[in-house]
């Protein structure tokens, strides 16, 4: 219908939006992650040493280890929430279907920082969940683990990302792949999450990448990390694509 010029005028304006904001940036990361800092100054020596310091330096395997596990735990938590509720949306609730679909999208109503400081509300040694705990004689004294550690991570982050599983059963393996891997890779590259209410036992590697580039100026290196977050996600992306293509109901 439309002649090869009118494509390619058409196509042009979201190639060069994307080529200069997505990929222009990835390049220039990828180029980074090859250089040095020296004396306070980023100098162009290519070599590999960024990357040798991570996978020999035992500080970032541990915290990127540690990522993987607090999203791998998301993502767990997030499908033991989701499935259930799903099913239930979907074939139980009758009339009241419209209005509990609403209940649980309205946390994507909110700011990601105000479910932030409103966890750490909950779980602070003086907030509600400590405050009730010790009000019914459950516990003397306020829980220490409750806030600024690896489980209010992953509680604040099952909370955020939980909405976007969108599994209906029976058909819900296609729904289910992508709705984990939503869940795995945002929490996999979150930051915030570890500021407001993890603490040092819950720093994650985003964290590390933004130190990094922020107060130590180590750019190459941050880089690095960076190259290796993306090529987890490429691959996880990869990975879960074929799995959705082949477990597809046609």
């Amino acid at each position: 219908m439309y002649s090869r010029a009118y494509k390619t005028l058409t196509s042009l304006p979201p190639l060069i939006w994307v080529g200069l904001f997505l990929l222009l940036p990835y390049g220039l990361m990828f180029t980074h992650s090859f250089w040095l800092v020296r004396d306070g100054f980023l100098v162009h020596d290519w070599n590999l040493q960024n990357y040798k310091t991570l996978f020999t330096n035992p500080i970032y395997l541990q915290v990127l280890f540690r990522t993987m596990r607090i999203a791998a735990a998301v993502t767990l938590l997030s499908l033991l929430l989701g499935y259930p509720l799903a099913y239930y949306l979907s074939f139980r609730s009758g009339a009241r279907k419209e209005f509990l679909y609403q209940l649980v999208i309205v946390p994507l109503w909110v700011s990601y920082l105000v479910r932030g400081y409103a966890w750490k509300t909950i779980l602070g040694s003086d907030g509600v969940l400590n405050g009730a705990l010790q009000y019914l004689h459950i516990t003397h004294a306020p829980l220490e683990f409750l806030l600024y550690s690896p489980f209010a991570v992953i509680l604040m982050l099952t909370h955020i990302y939980t909405p976007f599983l969108k599994v209906i059963l029976p058909l819900s393996l296609p729904g289910l792949i992508a709705g984990a891997t939503f869940a795995f890779v945002l929490s996999l590259g979150d930051f915030l999450a570890p500021i407001l209410v993890g603490g040092p036992s819950g720093t994650m590697i985003s964290n590390v990448v933004q130190s990094l580039f922020g107060a130590a100026y180590d750019w190459p290196l941050g880089a690095a990390i960076s190259v290796c977050i993306l090529v987890i996600t490429l691959t996880l992306l990869f990975a879960t694509e074929r799995l959705e293509k082949r477990w597809s109901f046609k």
